[in-house]
């Protein structure tokens, strides 16, 4: 239990919390005035490279430290989903 929770917060610190940090910010804006700009393709490069760092450990017998890599990449790539929806969602005009 010791070891998971600063995982746990690591994962989430690296998933969400410079973009929650970000919109902290933006909501004491007006709405108007109010943009977050997030750049996917690094966010998808860093997804990649996770991956291939899980691969790695997963060769090299570190089962934890991989399946964290892993955890790490899919909180990313869930992020990524979670904008790539945001900005489908709010592009229709009803």
């Amino acid at each position: 239990m010791r070891r998971r929770i600063p995982a746990l917060v690591l994962t989430a610190a690296l998933a969400g919390g410079a973009l929650a940090t970000v919109a902290q910010v933006a909501t004491a804006q007006p709405a108007a005035a109010a943009s977050i700009t997030v750049d996917l393709n690094q966010m998808r490069q860093q997804v990649y490279e996770l991956r291939q760092k899980a691969a790695r450990l997963d060769r090299e017998g570190e089962r934890d430290a991989a399946r964290r890599a892993r955890a790490q990449a899919d909180a990313l790539q869930h992020r990524i989903d979670q904008i790539e929806k945001a900005e489908r969602d709010s592009s229709r005009h009803f």
